[in-house]
């Protein structure tokens, strides 16, 4: 599993990332959707390895009250739902 996530997050695009996040009917800011791609660019690794060491209120700063809800309540429904395939 590690290398097909390896794999895709090397050709994961900002537009990649834009789609996503509109499917979850989240509308990202340009500078909310710049900070999500270059964070998940740099930090995608340690994510996957411990989930649970995210600490996404330190970046809540970074997005609207409505965006930074609904991102929580996605990144905590992904890692319940896949975090055993990791």
């Amino acid at each position: 599993m590690y290398n097909l996530i390896k794999a895709y997050m090397g050709r994961m695009t900002i537009q990649d990332v834009n789609n996503f996040a509109i499917s979850k009917n989240i509308h990202l800011s340009a500078e909310e959707l710049n900070f999500v791609y270059e964070f998940l660019s740099k930090n995608w690794e340690q994510i996957i390895k411990n989930p649970k060491l995210l600490n996404l209120d330190r970046f809540q700063d970074h997005f609207s009250e409505e965006n930074f809800s609904k991102i929580k309540k996605l990144f905590l429904e992904y890692s319940a739902r896949y975090s055993s395939y990791i």
